[in-house]
């Protein structure tokens, strides 16, 4: 994550907290999700954890432990600390994972964020005992939230004829979508395979159009082609 996106999340860390604690329904449905993948996940470091907000409810409402990560923004990793996590304040290209081993790793709604994902899944790999996990969660690029924030970049605003009544009532905030570079899922498989992980699953969330996917809490299902919350969990050889 280079410098303007650090900036980013520091200026807006309380911006981000907000926008989820004011769509429940997504931020549960999102939550349910990465619960369905960190089933029996052992120890489990956490990219880019942002505030914690994840790990708390994952915590209290999923009894998953997730107690060190790393986040590049300051504010969001002290907000995280006062949640419990043990937080490295560095990017997933500089991730050293406390030279330990981990039985899972978890990237939650921050692979659109990292500059060169292609490092730090390779510094993710290291950090995995043999036969460990990566779950790769995020927005995909094809997906109805992918193409609408896209559309929402370049206009530069959510206040634009093309979105005109196609957009959620209450959009993610355009300071942190101008930040975001999504890819497809197909970009991020091959990313993993280059690596060499292998042993691929997907689910996904959110399978209503964006306009609807705030009015109730979705059970995660299989798949990647309806979803606009899409997990890729895959092996270390």
């Amino acid at each position: 994550m280079n410098k303007i996106k650090k900036v980013a999340f520091d200026e807006h860390a309380e911006k981000y907290d907000s926008w989820f604690l004011e769509n429940k329904n997504v931020l549960y449905s999102e939550a349910k999700l990465v619960a369905h993948c960190l089933q029996n996940a052992g120890s489990i470091y956490s990219v880019g954890c942002g505030n914690g907000l994840f790990e708390k409810i994952l915590e209290q409402e999923f009894d998953i432990q997730i107690k060190e990560g790393l986040e590049p923004s300051k504010d969001m990793a002290r907000i995280a600390e006062m949640r419990g996590i043990k937080v490295d304040v560095c990017t997933a290209e500089e991730a050293n994972y406390r030279n330990k081993l981990y039985d899972t790793i978890l990237y939650n709604g921050c692979p659109s964020y990292i500059t060169d994902l292609e490092l730090a899944l390779s510094n993710s790999y290291k950090a995995l005992k043999e036969g460990g996990k990566i779950v790769l969660i995020d927005i995909p690029k094809e997906s109805g939230y992918g193409l609408l924030y896209n559309l929402a970049k370049a206009a530069g605003s959510w206040n634009h004829n093309l979105l005109k009544d196609v957009y959620p009532r209450n959009p993610y905030p355009i300071e942190l979508v101008n930040q975001a570079n999504w890819r497809t899922t197909h970009d991020k498989v091959e990313a993993l395979k280059k690596i060499g992980f292998s042993d691929f699953s997907f689910y996904q969330t959110l399978v209503r159009h964006p306009i609807y996917s705030n009015n109730a809490i979705e059970e995660p299902i299989e798949g990647y082609d309806q979803g606009d919350y899409v997990a890729i969990c895959a092996y270390k050889k």
